[in-house]
């Protein structure tokens, strides 16, 4: 773990090892770390926006709770994205399979549950305005 962590500042370790891929397929490598980086900046983003804009819900607390998630899911995918591009380069300079990857599957199920989570404080919003 501690070795993968190092590759992230210094790749050469990385570039010696196994043979240079086509060069097409570590660009696409790239541009999908590109992609989760961009995610996790929106997901920052947003968390920002939420805490800091929103007005108070109905939940104590929720606009506050809803942006620090926010906000770690996307430190959370940045940090992804950097273990998953080292991973898949190790792995085509291999010539091995590609890493199989369980955070698509958990990020979508923790936006669902946040989703949820403002779906109940919309009700209750509108069972309080009654």
């Amino acid at each position: 773990m501690l070795a993968r962590v190092r590759n992230w500042f210094d790749p050469r370790e990385v570039h010696e090892t196994g043979q240079t891929p086509d060069y097409r397929f570590s660009l696409a490598n790239e541009r999908t770390f590109l992609a989760w980086i961009r995610t996790g900046l929106a997901m920052i983003g947003g968390g920002l926006v939420v805490a800091q804009f929103l007005p108070p819900m109905a939940v104590p607390h929720m606009t506050k709770i809803l942006g620090v998630a926010l906000i770690l899911l996307g430190v959370g995918c940045a940090l992804r994205a950097v273990d998953h591009w080292i991973r898949c380069e190790i792995a085509m300079r291999n010539n091995r399979p590609l890493p199989p990857s369980r955070f698509p599957a958990m990020l979508a199920i923790v936006v669902a549950l946040g989703s949820l989570a403002l779906l109940v404080e919309v009700f209750v919003d509108l069972y309080r305005a009654r």
